[in-house]
């Protein structure tokens, strides 16, 4: 029997009755019997088995995309290593060198598409032209042999855009995490007009398909939504890594060498999180905090599909399964908005801070 979402609608909780939403559809999927009773088959039981035994979960995500033919070219070139590592492409060819950029670039004739001629926008707005390819990267966790997250990636590229969408994708083994990077060009091959569009759902849908295909090699892999997991720490955007990384190496250099290298730009994504964070410490520390409130109710949505798991799978003489759900339930990390956990973390080195002044003053010397 196919897997059936049940979707509850959009209440006055507004985002929280969208998160239950997906948590049925992955927790409980709404499966009832013919008595009306919540009832589940083999593959919700190991669904459910994977994510409370926390099993590694793969990552599907976006990174970007090129507007104009330039932008897909530099791409190309930087997941080639320009020109270092190989890249396959949908008909098989294996390209490599410094040239394999532009050899793509031309071979899907990305300067008949118009809209890259349109005008780029002024300096600090957005850009609203529309995408040539889609950039996306498929990874897991550290650990993972890389020709097996090759095979999974190129099955589902194979799977999900073969005769319909060109794309070529390069495998990186240089971080701990195995990762394939895929490009993919956004108009239709055969129907003009049509384009690749990616939304939410269809990254969940992602997901697990390549957890599947990962599966199929052999490796263990899950797909869950963070906020099933009990996660609450949402994963920065590629740019906002790459501007904290060249930061962090900056303030690493010696001074001679910072003066003899141009500051890089400050990252406004954390100037406005610093922000935030020196509002909370204006506030009192019982004043209520909109975003808090809003996760926790969630958790609570999650928590609630989560014992009426356990009851359904209790039903079944799941005794087992339901103690793990109980264990896993219970350890999730309280639940904290970034805003919050770095307010936190200054008010615990301020405090660490006083008691080093503190322990370093003379005996008898007032302590200001």
């Amino acid at each position: 029997m196919p897997k059936q979402m049940v979707r509850l609608g959009r209440n006055s909780r507004g985002s929280i009755g969208a998160m239950r939403d997906m948590a049925l559809d992955i927790v409980s999927y709404g499966r009832r019997g013919p008595g009306g009773t919540l009832r589940f088959g083999a593959d919700q039981i190991a669904q459910i088995q994977r994510t409370v035994g926390r099993t590694p979960e793969v990552m599907v995500k976006v990174s970007g995309g090129g507007r104009d033919v330039g932008g897909v070219e530099a791409h190309l070139r930087y997941i080639g290593r320009h020109g270092k590592l190989p890249v396959e492409t949908d008909e098989g060819l294996i390209l490599q060198g410094r040239g394999a950029a532009r050899d793509i670039a031309v071979d899907w004739q990305l300067d008949l598409c118009r809209s890259q001629y349109k005008p780029k926008p002024a300096e600090g707005r957005k850009d609203t032209r529309a995408k040539l390819v889609h950039n996306i990267v498929l990874s897991m966790p550290a650990g993972t042999p890389p020709q097996k997250v090759l095979a999974a990636a190129r099955g589902f590229a194979r799977e999900n855009f073969a005769l319909q969408h060109r794309y070529a994708m390069v495998l990186h083994t240089d971080q701990s995490h195995p990762h394939v990077h895929l490009v993919v060009k956004c108009e239709h091959e055969f129907e003009p007009g049509r384009r690749l569009y990616i939304r939410k759902d269809t990254l969940r849908q992602w997901r697990e398909q390549f957890a599947a295909l990962m599966r199929e090699q052999g490796v263990a892999a899950n797909a869950t939504p963070r906020q099933v997991r009990g996660q609450t720490r949402k994963p920065y955007k590629d740019a906002i890594h790459h501007r904290l990384r060249v930061l962090r190496a900056f303030r690493k250099l010696s001074t001679d060498e910072r003066a003899k290298r141009r500051q890089p730009k400050t990252s406004t994504f954390m100037r406005a999180k610093l922000e935030g964070v020196f509002e909370v410490l204006r506030r009192s520390r019982g004043a209520s905090d909109a975003g808090q409130e809003a996760m926790q109710g969630t958790r609570q949505a999650v928590i609630s599909d989560w014992r009426t798991t356990a009851e359904a799978l209790r039903r079944q003489g799941e005794d087992g399964l339901v103690a793990q759900v109980n264990r896993f339930v219970a350890r999730m990390p309280a639940v904290q908005t970034d805003t919050r956990r770095l307010a936190d973390r200054w008010r615990k080195q301020a405090r660490g801070r006083a008691l080093e002044r503190t322990n370093t003053k003379t005996p008898g010397q007032p302590v200001r």
